[in-house]
């Protein structure tokens, strides 16, 4: 689990370094509002239970909940259509930034095949972020033009920290949290725990 500090990060060649990432706005809104730049979603929208995940495309905690636990509830709960999993961004530091940067700029169809990129690759591309999320973005279908105008765009930049923004009124001060059906988890839940309270709400 990451503890979220106020450190920012510069990105070699882009803009992003004259962004600020703490923070653009506050707004009252609630849990199960959409997200200021629309949702990105897996699973029925009628299910009875939906899981919230926030996280960072740099947080290690969350990339190694994406290679474990989380295979295991997209395999049983996602994929079975028993549970929504809505997917929102909270980053911690300029790569998370720009990563999610670039997943919001690609076709909706691409967002989460790049997220699941970003995770399984995080200790590559975090060495070397802006050549490595090149190569990431290109087996998405940008150009080095497009690559670098994404990251340039304030427009989705500030949209994403008003996703994080939010996520701060919601009590969200570590990442990974989920919220199950309202209820707050914080750190690395294992499958065990996210099938004790999920299967009740099934029932």
């Amino acid at each position: 689990m990451v503890t979220l500090n106020r450190r920012l990060f510069a990105l070699g060649g882009s803009t992003l370094a004259g962004l600020s990432l703490w923070p653009v706005a506050s707004s009252a809104a609630s849990l199960n509002d959409p997200s200021p730049i629309g949702e990105m979603v897996l699973g029925p929208e009628d299910a009875k239970v939906t899981v919230i995940e926030y996280a960072s495309a740099s947080c290690p905690h969350c990339a190694n909940f994406y290679k474990t636990t989380f295979q295991d509830l997209k395999k049983d709960y996602i994929d079975t259509g028993k549970i929504r999993f809505i997917f929102r961004e909270f980053p911690h530091n300029q790569q998370g930034l720009a990563a999610f940067m670039l997943a919001r700029c690609a076709p909706k169809d691409k967002y989460f095949p790049i997220v699941d990129m970003l995770f399984e690759q995080q200790e590559k591309w975090l060495q070397s972020p802006r050549d490595e999320l090149f190569k990431i973005a290109q087996l998405a279908g940008f150009t080095q033009e497009s690559f670098d105008a994404c990251l340039k765009n304030e427009e989705v930049a500030k949209g994403i920290i008003a996703v994080r923004d939010q996520a701060e009124g919601f009590g969200v001060d570590s990442i990974p949290t989920f919220f199950v059906n309202g209820e707050k988890l914080k750190g690395e839940t294992s499958i065990e725990e996210f099938r004790k309270i999920i299967d009740p709400l099934l029932a």
